[in-house]
């Protein structure tokens, strides 16, 4: 079956004006900023206006853990939202905005993809209003600002070499990793090492994501740690006269941005957080709009079940208030086959013949990250549907071996075809995840504010992970007992590890067994109000200079994209 490339299908879209699209959530026109035609941001009055209107049904979309090859998260949630809406419920779809660093390198953009795009996708994928232009603005500023506190006294009496905040950048660029500053004459400043992070894994990326006002915005920033004095003091933004001008540079940036899908469904774009090194969730903002928007509202957490809707329920629903309806777990054929540990399947290079192959009982061996996935779902209190995401290569045997591994773990399960349909091919799915929805919430933290900080990580390595239990290195056990100290025990806890797999091994498909999870390091983001240890190899992870540039991107005389690939 021949589908046009994603930027044709885009390109081709018939678009409703945005006070339309708006309206359908109820919005009026004067709470809408136009940026062009087709983008706007929504005044954060919003928030207010619409609270007396009726709750939507709140759905998170997860999957299992990824593959190279891609489960398609993002085109799931915005076929769901599609689907919704042509059955007749009217619904709201927030995702996160893409990093530029990995959509000018091997993962591409993050619109959806097919006939389940929100649209238009050059536009989401390039910078959209420029959110990340004054995250990366804000974040820089106060990094200018540590080293000016340096050269002009340093007050605080912070430890250059406790320095904890960096500079950050949207572009991959492995070069900056690790960097000297302060480097010439004694009017440039104080010699040190620091280094360049990707803006997605910015604290105030993930600080623009979990506030609620610009209030509340303003105190996280206030509380960001930028490092620490010779005794262990932490010096915050607010201690060296930061924090304000970084909110003002932020002021805008909090109002969610308004697009819309193929089929005109309303979608809320905004922040950005990666995944495993922030909690990799769209914004509460956003949320707080959307769930008076209309009958449901469909948002994206990133990475598998065991990332993205683990800290959807821990750290995003704790900020916001909010608890969820239902959870989908998106799967496809070639996905669970490749957790079967049986094929090789490098990014950018041709599938193995033998993926391609018919193979039931691959998938069921590969089914066990499912069952795994399915479970820390239901740990949640969630009632989880499993999407199958279909691919025009799969069989209906594979088909089936999915849905039985689903029914025998109790959830409901739904073969999608939104990618080459649209909404149409996902309305199985807008049933069930219906259904679902309906059943009585039992909504459940995995733990506990009053819990420790070494109770909450092995909470989650044991029940979410699987893992035997947590060893820690002698430096984490110090920086975990420092940061008690200093009063962040209550905060939750948001493990950076790799995506790959369930373990901190990248190599381990499946749901592994019989490991320890490793903490070799412990961070603190104040701000944001989480913990999170490090654990594994921090390469396997994504970051500044993770994947080379590998798009092609053409523009015509006036300036439109003809070629994004």
């Amino acid at each position: 079956m021949f589908l046009p490339p994603d930027l044709t299908i885009a390109q081709a879209a018939s678009l409703k004006p945005l006070d339309d699209v708006a309206a359908a959530m109820g919005i009026g026109p004067h709470l809408l900023e136009g940026y062009g035609e087709h983008v706007a941001k929504i005044k954060l009055a919003a928030i207010e206006e619409l609270a007396d209107r009726p709750r939507a049904k709140y759905v998170v979309v997860s999957a299992v853990t990824p593959t190279p090859l891609g489960e398609g998260k993002t085109t799931t949630t915005v076929g769901l939202g599609q689907a919704l809406c042509q059955t007749g419920r009217q619904a709201t779809v927030a995702i996160r905005q893409p990093s530029m660093g990995p959509t000018f390198g091997i993962k591409g953009g993050a619109a959806g993809g097919g006939y389940s795009q929100v649209v238009p996708m050059d536009v989401l994928n390039l910078h959209l209003t420029g959110d990340f232009h004054a995250v990366t603005a804000a974040h820089n500023l106060l990094s200018a600002v540590v080293d000016n506190h340096l050269y002009q006294g340093n007050a605080t009496g912070l430890d250059p070499h406790a320095i904890t905040w960096r500079r950050v950048l949207d572009v991959n660029d492995r070069a900056l990793r690790n960097v000297i500053v302060g480097l010439g004459s004694r009017t440039d400043g104080i010699p040190r090492q620091t280094g360049f992070d990707i803006t997605a894994a910015s604290e105030v990326m993930a600080i623009f994501a979990l506030a609620r006002s610009l209030q509340e915005m303003r105190e996280r920033f206030g509380r960001v740690v930028v490092g620490y004095t010779p005794q262990g003091t932490p010096v915050t933004a607010e201690d060296i006269g930061g924090a304000g001008a970084m909110t003002a540079i932020m002021r805008d940036a909090l109002k969610p941005n308004l697009m819309q899908t193929l089929e005109n469904t309303p979608v809320l774009v905004h922040a950005g957080p990666f995944g495993n090194i922030a909690h990799g969730n769209s914004s509460v903002v956003a949320d707080l709009i959307g769930i008076h928007g209309g009958d449901f509202l469909v948002t994206e957490a990133g990475f598998g079940a065991d990332m993205g809707a683990e800290r959807f329920f821990n750290i995003k629903c704790r900020a916001s208030g909010l608890t969820p309806d239902a959870a989908v777990v998106v799967a496809t054929v070639r996905a669970l086959k490749a957790h079967s540990g049986r094929h090789r399947i490098v990014a950018g290079r041709p599938l193995p013949e033998a993926l391609l192959a018919e193979n039931p009982d691959e998938v069921h061996i590969g089914g066990a990250n499912l069952r795994k996935q399915i479970e820390n779902i239901r740990m949640h209190g969630v009632s989880p549907v499993v999407a199958v995401n279909a691919f025009p290569g799969d069989h209906a045997s594979e088909h089936a071996a999915i849905a039985e591994i689903a029914q025998e773990m109790g959830a409901r399960v739904a073969v999608c075809t939104h990618f080459t349909d649209g909404g149409r091919g996902a309305r199985d799915l807008a049933e069930a995840v219906a259904e679902a929805a309906d059943e009585p919430s039992r909504f459940r933290f995995l733990y506990p504010d009053s819990a420790g900080l070494e109770e909450k990580i092995e909470t989650i390595a044991t029940q979410v992970y699987g893992a035997d239990g947590v060893d820690y290195d002698r430096a984490a056990s110090r920086q975990l007992a420092t940061y008690e100290a200093n009063g962040y025990g209550h905060l939750p806890v948001c493990i950076a590890k790799t995506h790959l797999s369930l373990s901190s091994d990248p190599s381990l498909t499946g749901a592994p067994t019989g490991w320890r999870l490793p903490v070799r390091e412990v961070r603190a983001s104040v701000g944001a109000g989480f913990i999170y240890p490090i654990c594994g190899d921090m390469r396997t992870m994504p970051g500044l200079g993770a994947s080379p540039a590998a798009h092609r991107v053409d523009i015509d005389r006036d300036g439109n994209i003809v070629n994004l690939s």
